[in-house]
């Protein structure tokens, strides 16, 4: 009762640990006008209420990409879940079983695919920032493979960093740097401290993998840029080469690329904007998610994210046009406010809040919410 809705989660998370692991979660870049632009625009989404209706107690199944999932959303790709909380990906991967719902390892995470793939229970997929170098690419793609990722996410939206100014301005790096302030927030954050002594030092493992040792120039810092590369039309066709999985591309904003990206055959189309942490000047997501959607056609499996925060905002973009919906910064919210119980907790918020509104416009199924739109800004 003390925590009803996303909110409360996200200030308990802001209590427990550090600044500069709060203000990595949750800021965005420039002036964040494209957070609140999201915001904004999944506002405006409207469902018209209906009446005497009886009982609604919709059956939450949702089948996507030759999976069946208990719930319409899973847990999107994170990188270093683990500053947030310690041994996030684990927790999140394990909840991912436990819910039946996919959770997406980044490559950037805190832990490597052999260590969180297992836990996920075949509910596993792998983001990848795709390195420029092709023997490193190939290794990733056998490593999460044989982890039992079961999906390929290419994140096409990230060709260079951003700058994220609160980010910048919290001092955050890998590791943390040692300053007055950082071994002070340390010191006041004990729960977190203490999960981190046990879990281990927050790194980019994955990416320190790939490192010469012989190399000057290595470090963390320069990990992170060993594994990436900005992502081509060419890469994509290599990837749809080397992948004998799903193949999932996260970033789509511009309808015009949609029919070169099903003839390179994508399987999914994942609808975002990063949330508004790399591009301040664009569009808001669920703005794009009919335009998109009418330019894929009917079978294409669309993914959407971008400032989702509770069972409404997952109705909207079911009702414009998504298949499924996934949600990032929430589940670290939950990790960070209540490790494991924060997860269960959200997914009860979720559902709860998507059956009380369904209810409220006398939807009996997820199908039919977008006979029950009111009006939209898109």
């Amino acid at each position: 009762m003390q925590f009803p809705a996303l909110s409360d989660l996200r200030r308990q998370a802001r209590r427990r640990i550090p600044h500069f692991a709060f203000e990595y979660l949750d800021s965005g870049t420039g002036r964040e006008l494209q957070v609140q632009r999201n915001r904004d625009a999944l506002d405006a989404v409207l469902f018209q209420p209906d009446i005497l209706k009886g009982t609604i107690n919709p059956d939450w199944t949702t089948s996507i990409l030759g999976e069946t999932f208990d719930r319409p959303f899973g847990m999107a790709p994170l990188g270093m879940s683990g500053v947030m909380w310690p041994g996030a990906e684990k927790i999140l991967a394990r909840a991912a079983a436990k819910h039946n719902v996919p959770y997406c390892l980044s490559t950037v995470a805190t832990k490597i695919p052999e260590d969180v793939g297992p836990l996920a229970g075949g509910n596993g997929w792998f983001q990848l920032y795709c390195p420029k170098d092709v023997g490193i690419r190939k290794d990733i793609l056998k490593r999460a493979k044989d982890s039992g990722f079961t999906k390929l996410i290419l994140t096409v939206d990230v060709p260079d960093d951003s700058r994220r100014e609160r980010q910048r301005r919290a001092n955050l790096s890998l590791p943390p740097k040692i300053t007055a302030r950082t071994v002070w927030e340390v010191m006041t954050h004990p729960r977190w401290s203490l999960g981190t002594l046990l879990e281990g030092p927050p790194r980019l493992r994955l990416a320190e993998s790939y490192l010469d040792k012989s190399d000057a120039k290595s470090s963390v810092a320069h990990a992170g840029h060993v594994i990436r590369g900005a992502p081509t039309w060419e890469i994509l066709k290599w990837l749809r080469d080397h992948w004998d999985g799903d193949l999932i591309v996260k970033g789509v904003m511009n309808p015009e690329s949609v029919t070169t990206l099903v003839d390179t055959g994508v399987d999914a189309l994942w609808v975002s904007n990063h949330t508004g942490r790399q591009f301040e000047a664009g569009p808001a997501t669920i703005t794009q998610l009919p335009l998109i959607r009418a330019a894929a056609g009917p079978d294409m499996p669309i993914i959407f994210d971008s400032g989702v925060i509770g069972g409404l905002d997952i109705m909207r973009a079911l009702a414009l046009g998504a298949n499924f919906v996934m949600l990032g910064r929430a589940w670290h919210y939950a990790v960070a406010a209540f490790a494991e119980r924060g997860v269960d907790h959200l997914v009860h918020i979720l559902t709860d809040d998507m059956r009380l509104n369904m209810a409220q416009i006398g939807a009996a199924s997820m199908a039919d919410l977008p006979n029950c739109l009111l009006h939209s800004t898109t």
